[in-house]
Formats: C-alpha cells, structure tokens, sequence
C-alpha cells in the first residue's frame, strides 16, 4: 500500500464545527484510528471515506459493535489492530487474535492485519530513540496515534493531519463523546502520572513536531506549523 497524499484524521473535539469533511476525502488515502465514526452527522466535518483503520486492543469491543459503519464489507478498507502479544497469540489463548479470526469468518472479505511482535518491538526502540526515555522503565504505554503517525510515515508521501494540537485549548477528547473528558486534562493528566501504565501524548507530540521539519508533515484544523528550532 502506497499513498501520494494522506489525510490523518484524528479522533479530538477540534474537527468539530471546522467542515474539512471533503477537503479530507480528496485525500488518495484517509486513515483513521479506532471507532472514531464518519456517520451520524459528522462526516461534514470528518469526511466520509476510509481507506485504513488503525484499531487498539482496548477498542475492539466498541468497533464490533459499531460493525455495520466501521466494518462495511463494501467499503475498501483496511484495517490494522495491534496490542500486547499476549493478545495476539495463535495458540487459542490471544483474545484478540480469536475475535479477529471470528469476524474474519463472518465479514470474510474484510482486509484485517496485526502488527507483528517484531514490529511492536521496533515501534519501541522507535519512541526510545526519540525521546530517551525506555518504554517500559517509564511505564508509557503508546498511543494509537503513535502506531497510526509512524505507519502513515511508511505509507505517505505528504501526511495532512487533522485535529492534532498541542494541548492548549479545551476540546472534547473525542469529537464523537462530547460529554466525555477534555483533551487538554487528558492530556496531561497521562503526562504526568507515574503509577501504572499511562499514554505520554504530550510527549508524543513533540516527536510529532520534530519530525513535520523534516518529513512532509502539515497540520490542519486548527492550522499550525512547528516552530523553528533555536540556534
């Protein structure tokens, strides 16, 4: 899978209201992330295709549930879940390697992947590099939008993302939970806490930044560009 141009949409409370909707579409590639939905009224602001669906473990539950828009055996999509190896074993106990071999029997024409532990372990050693810190010694645990950012970066000549701000305004985490909890607090709340496994997506974020001034990264709605670096 090649793509010229690819619009990454995100799944924050800042789409809303923005009406990107076909400005998205005319993307050759639209990637999304877990059960953010494109029905339901939001497609003016979020567009309406998908082209690849990047699923976390945590969500596959929410995505079976919303099967009838996020698994259209119709559309032409691909979708990629990863998680803990753990979950994605062959050998009857990976529960989510079980579940996926269950809808494939249902939806047989859907284009279902899972990262591989090698490649897991390469998303690892890619967010030690960038940031210093080791994964599992800072109890991080990567978000989707990590996964999502660096296979667009393998997939993608031109990567226009949509929704992804530093946390500097409050919105909706997700733009399809507007009474859920506010990215900003989110946000920082992940930072900071030591205890437990939690998301750096502020973080993250920078090596997001860092990386738009040398790939052909563009963000979009709001739209901003990353600051020059000082001498």
């Amino acid at each position: 899978m090649h793509c010229h141009s690819c619009a990454l949409v995100t799944s924050s409370g800042h789409l809303m209201g923005g009406g990107r909707g076909e400005e998205i579409d005319r993307a050759e590639c639209v990637i999304r992330m877990n059960d953010a939905p494109t029905a339901l009224g939001y497609g003016r602001d979020v567009g309406r295709r998908t082209s690849l669906r990047v699923i976390a473990h945590s969500s596959m539950q929410r995505v079976l549930r919303n099967r009838h828009e996020l698994l259209n055996a119709s559309q032409d999509t691909v979708f990629i879940f990863w998680g803990p190896s753990s979950y994605m074993r062959r050998d009857g106990k990976g529960l989510v390697y079980n579940n996926l071999r269950l809808m494939n029997q249902v939806l047989p024409k859907l284009k279902v992947y899972i990262i591989s532990r090698q490649k897991m372990l390469q998303f690892d050693e890619l967010f030690k590099r960038e940031t210093g810190k080791d994964r599992r010694i800072s109890n991080s645990w990567l978000s989707t939008g990590w996964f999502t950012m660096t296979i667009a970066l393998e997939l993608c000549d031109r990567i226009n993302v949509y929704g992804m701000v530093p946390p500097s305004s409050p919105s909706p985490y997700h733009y399809y939970e507007p009474l859920g909890p506010e990215e900003c607090a989110m946000y920082i709340s992940h930072e900071r806490d030591r205890r437990g496994s939690h998301h750096r997506f502020i973080t993250e974020k920078r090596v997001f930044t860092s990386w738009a001034r040398t790939f052909n990264i563009h963000f979009y709605q709001p739209d901003w560009e990353p600051p020059p670096l000082t001498p």
